[in-house]
C-alpha cells in the first residue's frame, strides 16, 4: 500500500483549471521531486494534500484512508509535516520557544515539560540550529530561518514531509547543503514529497520525479528517465530552471 495516493485530483479557480485530475502514488521513505513550470499546480497539489485547499473533484488518502475533507490540523496529526515558501515563525519567541510549539502542539506526545524541551532541543541540532535556541527568530538570516522552517515541520516527527521550495533565495552552496539534508531524513525513515523550481540538486538524491505541465501530471518516473522525456524538456521551453 502507498503512504499517500491521489487519485484524479482537480482543482478549478473559476474558469482556471489548476490540476486537472492528477493521479500519484508515493511509496514510504521515498524522496521524491515534484517539478514544473511557475504556475503549473505544484503548490495547489500541496494546498491539497495538507488540507488547505479542497479539491474540485478527486480525493488524496494517506495509508490508505481518505484524508481529503479533513481539517490542516487533523491531517497534521496523522503525520503529514508542511513547510512554505515564506517561513513564518513567531518573530518574537525564541527559536527554541518556536519548535516548543511544534512538539506540544503538533501531535499527542504525552511528553512533560523537561522531556519536549529536549525534544526541541534535537530537532534544532538536528538542522544546525542548536548554538541558536535562545536568539529571536526574528534575529535570524534567511538560511536560518529556512532551517527553523523545517525543524517546524520536524518537531511533530512527520511520517511524510511536504518541501515547498524550502531553498528558494538560498545561494548554490547553500541549496546543496539543505537538500543533502533531505537525503539524511530519508534514512531516518521519513518520507519526503519536494518542490523546488531550482531543481536540478534535488534531482541527484531523488528516488522519483512527478513533473506538472498546465495542472496535467506529464511525467513520473526515475530523475534521468524522465528528464529525458521531450515533453518534460518542451514544458521548459523558456523557463529558467
Amino acid at each position: 500500500m502507498a503512504l499517500l495516493e491521489g487519485r484524479g485530483v482537480r482543482k478549478r479557480y473559476g474558469g482556471h483549471e489548476a490540476l486537472r485530475g492528477v493521479e500519484f502514488a508515493i511509496e514510504e521513505r521515498q524522496l521524491v521531486a515534484l517539478i514544473g513550470p511557475n504556475g503549473s499546480g505544484k503548490t495547489t497539489l500541496f494546498q491539497i494534500v495538507s488540507g488547505l485547499v479542497r479539491p474540485t473533484a478527486g480525493e488524496v488518502r494517506l495509508r490508505g484512508a481518505r484524508i481529503t475533507g479533513r481539517t490542516p490540523r487533523a491531517i497534521a496529526r496523522l503525520g503529514v509535516g508542511r513547510t512554505f515558501q515564506i517561513a513564518r515563525p513567531f518573530p518574537g519567541l525564541t527559536v527554541l520557544d518556536n519548535v516548543l510549539v511544534g512538539v506540544t502542539f503538533g501531535r499527542d506526545s504525552g511528553l512533560g515539560p523537561a522531556a519536549r524541551r529536549r525534544e526541541a532541543l534535537g530537532v534544532l541540532e538536528l538542522v544546525g540550529l542548536g548554538d541558536r535556541a535562545a536568539a529571536l527568530a526574528s534575529q535570524l538570516s534567511l538560511g536560518q530561518l529556512k532551517r527553523l522552517e523545517l525543524a517546524l515541520a520536524l518537531a511533530p516527527r512527520p511520517s511524510l514531509l511536504l518541501l515547498d521550495e524550502l531553498t528558494s533565495g538560498l545561494p548554490p552552496g547553500g541549496r546543496e547543503e539543505v537538500i543533502a539534508f533531505y537525503a539524511r531524513l530519508r534514512e531516518r525513515g521519513v518520507t519526503l514529497f519536494a518542490i523546488e523550481h531550482a531543481f536540478r540538486p534535488l534531482l541527484r538524491y531523488a528516488d522519483r520525479v512527478l513533473v506538472l505541465d498546465r495542472g496535467e501530471l506529464i511525467a513520473d518516473g526515475p530523475p534521468a528517465e524522465v528528464m529525458a522525456s521531450p515533453r518534460v524538456a518542451l514544458a521548459y521551453l523558456g523557463e529558467e530552471e
